[in-house]
């Protein structure tokens, strides 16, 4: 057989296995794993490059419709690969919020010939729009539904029991949730101090996030459904997410694994500011143990650009946020290289979970049939992280000047090179087929 082209001596990861090989791609297709001589044309020498499953990034904002000044599809994507991450899960708080058929709808003309990786985009479960989340679920490379408990950026909220269940009880598949009491944020809103962003996380406080998840957990047993929880911060609601894996699904952001309270608020100010909020030292093992013990189940950047006009507004007009798709690779390569989790685990969270959590079709494993979409990677390589190398819009990263051991060299999609030492091609991405 001869291939399109061949990935030779690749030292292969997946979730449970690692071993070394060649890939032989095919239209687009993994077509044979094994020692494949020179039965190609074009043969790529990987040598001593760990070759993994795309990345699949579940959680980012690219802003258009609406705010295409910090982000767009084209921006966005366009860092995604320069990161190594082959696709995304984009989110619904646009301007219009993508909430019916013709929002979606125009969000898929918006990214054809411009998206760089490969995309899926939520849909927004408000309380008016429950009735049509099951036809609008069903629409091809759509991810799922995505419901705002506390506001956060746009204009999105469901915040009491009765719209949450009317939600929950129309749904089919796993929906997303932004986990936050709006109640208890209004009543909190006293904690707030101008000019101060160390405040964030005293008014965005860890018991209001463990009791929106506490009601969460309540309504989703009662109607039978799976849910998501998106940005997990607290260690309370992960020792509750822990004893309901049976119904939900983890989430968890590099920040959060990264950063620290209350160091970032006096470094970063603004910067680090973010919905839920970096937390303190004990919060921060909290995430790892669950990232170590099976309770975490995908790690997403919540990529979530602002630009630093917006910014450096005085707190709390400042708006929460930061980017983190080109970001999320390196930095958890960095964790990698230090012990603090395996490269196996690695791509359980951000390539296998991501395909079997949202029944992603032929995506998340390197095995026969499915599409050719690799991370490839030096983990040897030690970079700096600089603002200068972000694609990103706000031109702006929290891990400006930080240096990593570990970088994304390839990105690879549907077997085509679209990325390689930072040279990118032009965007071939397409939506993502799921199992519905």
């Amino acid at each position: 057989m001869s291939f399109d082209i061949i990935f030779k001596n690749a030292n292969i990861t997946n979730d449970t296995s690692s071993f070394t090989s060649d890939i032989g791609i095919k239209s687009g297709k993994i077509s044979e794993i094994g020692d494949l001589g020179n039965s190609s044309d074009n043969i790529i020498e990987l040598d001593h490059l760990n070759l993994i499953p795309g990345v699949i990034d579940t959680q980012v904002h690219f802003r258009e419709p609406g705010a295409e000044h910090k982000e767009d599809l084209s921006s966005g994507t366009k860092a995604a690969i320069l990161g190594g991450v082959t696709g995304v899960f984009e989110m619904p708080n646009t301007d219009p919020s993508t909430t019916n058929v013709s929002a979606l709808k125009d969000k898929f003309t918006r990214a054809k010939d411009r998206s760089y990786c490969d995309y899926a985009f939520y849909v927004g479960g408000t309380e008016d729009n429950s009735e049509i989340l099951p036809e609008l679920e069903k629409i091809e490379g759509c991810c799922g539904v995505k419901v705002f408990m506390g506001l956060s950026t746009g204009s999105l909220l469901v915040s009491d029991d009765k719209d949450l269940e009317k939600i929950l009880s129309k749904i089919n598949n796993r929906a997303s949730f932004h986990s936050e009491d709006q109640y208890l944020l209004e009543e909190r809103k006293k904690y707030q101090v101008k000019g101060d962003t160390n405040s964030h996380e005293i008014w965005r406080n860890d018991e209001q996030c463990f009791i929106a998840t506490q009601r969460l957990l309540k309504l989703a047993r009662k109607n039978k459904k799976n849910v998501h929880v998106l940005h997990v911060s607290t260690a309370q609601e992960i020792d509750l997410l822990s004893k309901n894996k049976d119904i939900a699904s983890v989430e968890i952001t590099p920040q959060h694994l990264t950063l620290l309270a209350p160091n970032c608020y006096q470094e970063l100010g603004n910067y680090a500011q973010m919905n839920p909020p970096i937390r303190g030292i004990n919060h921060q093992k909290k995430l790892w143990e669950a990232i170590n013990n099976g309770v975490a189940d995908i790690i997403g950047s919540d990529h979530a650009p602002h630009s630093r006009e917006e910014k450096d507004q005085e707190y709390p007009n400042s708006p929460s946020g930061m980017p983190g798709v080109q970001t999320l690779v390196p930095i958890m390569l960095n964790h990698i290289n230090e012990g603090k989790l395996t490269l196996n685990r690695f791509v359980e969270l951000t390539s296998s979970n991501p395909a079997r959590l949202f029944g992603i079709k032929n995506k998340g494993s390197i095995e026969v049939g499915n599409d050719a979409d690799f991370t490839i990677i030096d983990m040897q390589k030690e970079q700096t992280i600089e603002d200068s190398w972000i694609n990103s819009k706000c031109g702006w990263t929290p891990y400006n000047g930080m240096k990593v051991k570990g970088w994304p060299i390839m990105t690879i999609i549907r077997g085509e090179i679209v990325m390689r030492e930072g040279e990118v091609t032009e965007p071939i991405g397409k939506p993502m087929n799921f199992y519905r």
